[in-house]
């Protein structure tokens, strides 16, 4: 495994969105309410792009069909079509003034 840093913290604010394509991994990083969260970037319903989501308190929305994801957990919480599995966390990793993660 590597750290590959994904940005300074000083970058970081509450409404914070970033991809990140890093080898086969397509990721968003994500700052909500003080909280930094690292997922997949893409719904596994359709593939639609996370970066397009709403973000309803600790709930993630799909813009495309309203599936809605626990924004720690990655847990589907509503399907609204057929149930797919869950978004993919990733455990977020600090070193100095960067955060990053472990691939």
């Amino acid at each position: 495994m590597r750290f590959y840093s994904l940005d300074k913290l000083i970058n970081l604010h509450d409404g914070y969105r970033k991809v990140f394509k890093i080898d086969l991994y397509n990721l968003i990083l994500l700052q909500v309410a003080g909280e930094r969260y690292l997922l997949e970037s893409t719904c596994p319903h359709r593939g639609h792009p996370i970066s397009e989501s709403d973000i309803d308190g600790s709930r993630l929305r799909c813009s495309l069909h309203g599936y809605q994801f626990d924004i720690a957990t990655g847990e589907l919480m509503v399907a609204t079509e057929a149930p797919c599995r869950g978004l993919k966390t990733y455990e977020l990793i600090y070193q100095g003034t960067e955060i990053g993660v472990m691939l």
